[in-house]
């Protein structure tokens, strides 16, 4: 079956909706439900009053900066017809506990975040530059974070390894 369609007009809004729900049961443990997929448990680690039962949920947005930043790379890449095998990611934050323990003149989020991804391609270092530039423009997670006025550093490596 065939089918037509008109082109995007990316003068106007293309909005797109995603949920989920979650469940607390009073302690520290969130259980969250994905319609489409499994369901995931936050928690605190014991020595935080917790129970351990999941990463912690600052952990979970590591992770989803972690996540969306492969998923953007990937589109970008496609886009910019580079050619990768893979990425690996190590990642780290600090947090000044004092916000989240009720201080307020200090932020309860992230302080720093760093990332080091390391990119597994033959291409050249000026195309992975290029890459990595409109993916970081590109990517909703990264510029959530950065808008946050969070110090995030991005260290791109290059690798040829098989």
């Amino acid at each position: 079956m065939n089918k037509v369609v008109d082109e995007i007009d990316f003068t106007k809004p293309i909005i797109r909706r995603k949920s989920l729900s979650a469940s607390n049961s009073g302690n520290m443990t969130t259980t969250v439900e994905f319609p489409e997929f499994l369901s995931m448990t936050f928690d605190e680690p014991v020595k935080h009053g917790g129970e351990g039962n999941g990463p912690s949920p600052l952990q979970g947005v590591l992770a989803s900066l972690c996540g969306c930043e492969a998923v953007t790379f990937n589109r970008t890449a496609k886009d910019m017809d580079f050619s990768y095998n893979g990425l690996k990611f190590d990642a780290e934050f600090t947090i000044d506990i004092r916000g989240r323990m009720g201080e307020r003149s200090i932020v309860p989020h992230f302080k720093t975040v760093r990332l080091q991804v390391h990119v597994n391609t033959e291409e050249e270092e000026e195309r992975l530059r290029e890459v990595v530039e409109e993916t970081e423009a590109r990517c909703p997670v990264f510029n959530l974070i950065k808008d946050a006025g969070v110090k995030l550093e991005c260290l791109w490596i290059r690798s040829t390894q098989k």
